[in-house]
């Protein structure tokens, strides 16, 4: 029978790195920037937590769970700082092509990745091609004291560690800014029309900074999760699979709408697992086609989008376009 209660949190678990990357691309997108570098964006903040796991545990004669905890987030949050510093330095100020850009971007964040796990490997001196974070994954993997007692609601609602609560609160903030703040708004501007937004006295280098950087940091506590929660502490190259390109289409998916992004995400985690819930026998070529769920849906999500009339599930009018304020 298919189990549920089981099946959910899973789906869950699956789901929150999708959520990070799709909310903070959903912010950047909103200022007009289209960045195809959240896959290595979310790479490189999953490293950079490693990194900074990894000599605390080295280094620490007494693991403080607290320092465990802050210091791998503070160091996967500036890695992917650093990686929209460098996007929006090359495509606002440059006024770079932002396509070439973001997936230049991608291959970079990958490769950095790889190689510093690569070498991390090698001090641990490890037979086995990987790198295990214990102490400190048992930090972000603790769930809230009474999810036991609750029986499957527990199980279903409360049985994930902060992270997890982290991305759906910022998903619903982002979603009252974009929508009820006068930043929101503003921000919309310039994603919409920068040469109006300009003539009204908003800074569009500013907001255009600002929300990327966001975006690129919300989507590198995404790669963060999936290591330090998700995969149990254990970090191997390549093993991150293409979740950062999935939460790019969970964009398109939520029409922008990061709120709606947390059932979508989900809903995606779910059929990224569901091959191992449907029986499928010693057939090995049917359980091929059921992992191609998640995928066909989003070839499905893009047709549907692109049938849309209604101007509020459009993306902004100047998605991907630079801007030269001489063209006003």
């Amino acid at each position: 029978m298919f189990d549920l209660v089981s099946f959910i949190p899973r789906a869950v678990a699956q789901g929150i790195p999708l959520l990070f990357g799709s909310t903070g691309e959903t912010i950047t997108e909103k200022s007009g920037n289209l960045n195809l570098g959240i896959p290595g964006v979310m790479y490189v903040g999953a490293i950079c937590g490693v990194i900074g796991a990894f000599l605390y545990e080295q280094n620490a004669t007494n693991f403080v769970p607290l320092l465990g905890v802050l210091i791998p987030t503070a160091a996967a949050l500036v890695g992917s700082l650093l990686m929209g510093l460098l996007y929006c330095f090359l495509t606002v100020t440059l006024r770079a092509n932002q396509n070439v850009t973001g997936l230049a971007l991608t291959t970079f964040g990958v490769g950095f990745g790889n190689f510093f796990g690569g070498s991390l490997m090698k001090l641990t001196g490890s037979e086995v091609p990987s790198i295990a974070l214990t102490s400190t994954s048992n930090c972000f993997r603790t769930a809230l004291p009474f999810a036991d007692k609750l029986g499957w609601v527990g199980t279903v609602f409360f049985s994930y560690g902060f992270l997890a609560y982290v991305a759906i609160i910022l998903a619903v903030i982002a979603s009252f800014v974009l929508k009820r703040t006068r930043t929101g708004l503003s921000l919309r501007a310039v994603g919409e029309n920068p040469a109006t937004a300009d003539a009204a006295g908003i800074n569009i280098t500013r907001y255009k900074y600002m929300a990327t950087c966001l975006g690129c940091m919300t989507a590198g506590l995404g790669g963060l999760y999936y290591v330090m929660d998700y995969a149990n502490g254990v970090w191997s190259n390549d093993a991150f699979g293409d979740r950062g390109w999935l939460a790019i289409a969970l964009v398109i998916f939520t029409i922008w709408r990061p709120a709606v992004g947390i059932f979508a995400s989900m809903l995606f985690g779910g059929l990224y697992i569901l091959y191992l819930y449907i029986p499928s026998g010693m057939n090995l070529s049917v359980k091929e086609i059921y992992k191609m769920f998640p995928y066909i849906v989003t070839i499905i999500v893009l047709i549907l989008s692109s049938m849309r009339n209604k101007k509020e599930n459009q993306p902004p009018a100047s998605l991907g376009l630079p801007y030269f304020r001489e063209d006003r």
